[in-house]
């Protein structure tokens, strides 16, 4: 099991073992280094160093640790932005480069999968999309229209593989699926075979352009280089882009279904937020992956609830024998409905960053993978346009708030508060956490399932909002971003650099007894 960035484990990490780097040695100074260990920043590498570049790839944590360690794998070109927002956003020649991107996509993936001899459940799929009202019948009439235009083999469908009743569905050909954990570990594996380097635990803590090069400060060492691509799901610092994305949770859960019928195929409904369904065999066993219930970062009181909910609706339709992971995971929505792909705004041609991914991260990431080659080589791209960064417009006065929040104010050095003062603790229930007010101060307190307390500053080190308890993966979320931190308050993921400050709270454990369990999910 590799560990992950949340309390959950999804069903990836809980069958694949941490990758270990075969580094033999390592330089200060590289053709390009790569920030982020997911699918898009290991396909980036692996093009990169196959297309004649020395590349250094930096992973904060371990290979897959975020946003591809809890995906669902959908390769589809039915994406989750419909094609009819697509032609009115781009226009129909914009979205029919969309739909070739991604069938380029798939495409792509597929032939890596042969080249480097990758095993990793890759299968070839149809993908549907079916409406359970005359509302959203009406809607998919139009996306049927849309993805005939757009030029996707499309078709109306009388029957869908999951025993839910619909009014209308279609059908699209050339999908796929495959295990996104296996698919990276053997990407890197050949990128290292090849003269690449990894280098795993090692976060970026300031990066600085002189003189036509990137310098790039480590907590484990510092490196140099012509090209710097932050492959993080979402840049670090302050930028631009962090005002067009979005912050989005999405829950899941692995099933083992008591009468076997696991459906074949991709398959979506058109709720908001809409549920998806596919099956993943993984060593023998087969595996119904589902999931839904969507809402924005740090907005959702309850997440364990979200939970319940899709167990619920699942219970509904399937015969669930056994739940045997369930987790979240973040994505970012971008404004317009494409991601960000490109020079980073605010920097030079030398820093480039891909994110907006929405929920589609395993076909963009190829798309994006494919564009950073060709900006690096100075090929010709006929995407590279159509993603460009370039369409966020500067924001009057953005530079003020970049030199504002550049730093946030630490409010707590040097305090130590006694546990006999804190009221609230005695409200705490095991495994709760909560921010709450003290003498003029406000903290993000959690009670561990010991009866220790966990004390932070709450304010986000990215640009001062305030964060919010995750009940259900014990983590303090931003609503405004999307930085994630531990209940100590460690960096989870980006865009913030630093950690929360961490509160010195004493007395704890002989003043408070523990009082009762937090509520584990369960499958009766």
């Amino acid at each position: 099991m590799i560990p992950r960035d949340g309390a959950l484990t999804s069903l990836w990490q809980d069958n694949t073992l941490p990758y270990q780097a075969k580094n033999k040695s390592v330089d200060n100074e590289y053709d390009v280094v790569i920030v982020g260990g997911g699918i898009t920043g290991i396909t980036t590498a692996m093009l990169l160093q196959d297309a004649g570049k020395r590349c250094l790839l930096i992973e904060a944590y371990q290979l897959g640790f975020g946003t591809t360690g809890g995906t669902t794998a959908h390769l589809n070109t039915l994406l989750d932005t419909p094609y009819t927002t697509l032609i009115t956003n781009f226009g129909k020649e914009g979205a029919k480069q969309v739909a070739r991107a991604a069938t380029e996509a798939i495409r792509s993936i597929k032939d890596n999968i042969h080249r480097y001899g990758i095993d990793c459940g890759f299968e070839e799929q149809e993908a549907f999309l079916f409406a359970c009202d005359e509302k959203q019948s009406k809607e998919l009439d139009d996306i049927y229209q849309a993805c005939q235009e757009v030029g996707l083999s499309v078709m109306e469908a009388d029957q869908i593989p999951v025993p839910i009743p619909f009014v209308k569905a279609i059908r699209v050909a050339d999908q796929a699926k495959f295990h996104p954990l296996k698919y990276v570990y053997g990407l890197a594996s050949s990128f290292e075979e090849a003269g690449g380097v990894i280098i795993q635990q090692c976060r970026v803590t300031n990066a600085e352009e002189r003189d036509n090069k990137v310098y790039i400060e480590t907590n484990r060492a510092n490196f140099e280089a012509q090209t710097l691509i932050y492959a993080t799901h979402i840049p670090p610092g302050i930028n631009l882009l962090h005002l067009r994305c979005a912050p989005y949770r999405s829950y899941v859960m692995a099933i083992r279904l008591k009468d076997n019928n696991y459906p074949q195929n991709l398959v979506y409904d058109m709720y908001d937020p809409y549920h998806y369904y596919r099956t993943q065999n993984i060593d023998g066993t087969d595996y119904l992956i589902a999931g839904g219930k969507d809402h924005k970062t740090g907005e959702e009181e309850n997440t364990q609830s979200c939970f319940e909910l899709l167990k619920s609706h699942l219970q509904k339709h399937f015969d669930i024998g056994e739940i045997t992971n369930y987790w979240s995971s973040q994505y970012f929505e971008p404004a317009d409905g494409l991601p960000y792909i490109g020079q980073l705004p605010g920097h030079t041609e030398n820093v480039l960053v891909a994110t907006g991914f929405g929920g589609n991260g395993m076909i963009y990431s190829n798309i994006a993978a494919r564009i950073f080659k060709s900006l690096v080589l100075q090929e010709e791209n006929e995407y590279q346009e159509l993603f460009s960064p370039s369409r966020v417009k500067p924001v009057a006065g953005f530079a003020h708030v970049v030199e504002h929040n550049a730093d946030v104010v630490r409010q707590f050095i040097g305090k130590l508060f006694a546990a006999e003062k804190l009221d609230v603790i005695s409200s705490l229930e095991r495994d709760e956490g909560r921010v709450v007010k003290f003498e003029g101060h406000v903290m993000g307190l959690y009670k561990d399932e010991d009866g220790a307390l966990h004390a932070v500053n709450p304010t986000c080190t990215h640009m001062k909002c305030s964060v919010s308890w995750n009940s259900a993966e014990k983590s303090w979320d931003c609503p405004c971003h999307g930085a994630r931190y531990s209940m100590d308050g460690k960096v989870l993921t980006g865009p913030a650099r630093h950690h929360l400050e961490e509160i010195q709270v004493k007395g704890l454990m002989q003043r408070y007894k523990i009082t009762s369990d937090w509520p584990v999910l369960s499958v009766d």
